[in-house]
């Protein structure tokens, strides 16, 4: 099997950071999304959605989306748990990882999508060509600073996010965050349950050996 990577974008990065939990090794091959390689001719073949990550099985079958790549290598491995056990873990598991993708990661997207100079035409990812719109980059300022609010009545409750044990919604609130730093809006320094979570992740040996490479 093979997994289309783009090594420092979040998404890719969320399952970089899943396997490495899991201890699960997979060959990458690197498409350049900053050169625009995921519209070439070429990966179109492969994914016609012109995204990753992606995975492609030893029968040649493509598994597109974050989620449900992890979701496969979950079934096929599911120790140690990181999407939940019991009905209620998983149940909660989903909430917060959904919270994390649409208010965390959709939010600095729309800022870094809509002022990124090397996305110009590229306001969504995908095969069409959209327009950079600046008053979506505003609105996800707004969006973000909610999210660091959000984040942090919840981290005040509990030490991750779905209860009291690191899932797979903590990889995405964590690459939320480091995603949020490509446009200068790091964690507020008032959120001070918010770096404790963040700095608890960041120290897990998983992450320390794959650090981000911008």
């Amino acid at each position: 099997m093979l997994i289309y990577d783009c090594e420092p974008a979040p998404n890719p990065r969320r399952v970089r950071l899943y396997l490495a939990e899991k201890g699960i090794d997979v060959p990458y091959r690197q498409i350049d999304l900053f050169k625009g390689e995921q519209l070439g001719e070429a990966f179109r073949q492969v994914n016609p959605m012109c995204t990753v990550p992606y995975l492609v099985l030893d029968d040649g079958t493509g598994i597109g989306e974050t989620m449900a790549i992890c979701r496969y290598f979950e079934a096929l491995q599911p120790q140690p748990a990181l999407f939940g056990t019991t009905p209620l873990e998983q149940a909660r598991v989903e909430m917060w990882s959904r919270v994390m993708e649409l208010n965390g990661l959709f939010a600095v997207g729309e800022v870094f999508r809509n002022t990124a100079p090397g996305f110009k035409d590229r306001g969504w990812p995908g095969p069409v060509n959209l327009a950079q719109i600046p008053a979506l980059a505003e609105r996800g300022r707004v969006r973000v600073a909610q999210f660091y609010r959000d984040l942090e009545a919840r981290l005040e409750q509990t030490p991750f996010l779905a209860g009291a044990d690191f899932s797979v919604a903590d990889i995405t609130g964590f690459t939320a965050i480091e995603f949020a730093g490509w446009v200068q809006l790091g964690i507020p320094a008032a959120n001070v349950n918010t770096q404790r979570w963040f700095d608890a992740i960041a120290a897990r040996a998983p992450v320390r050996a794959h650090p981000l490479r911008l």
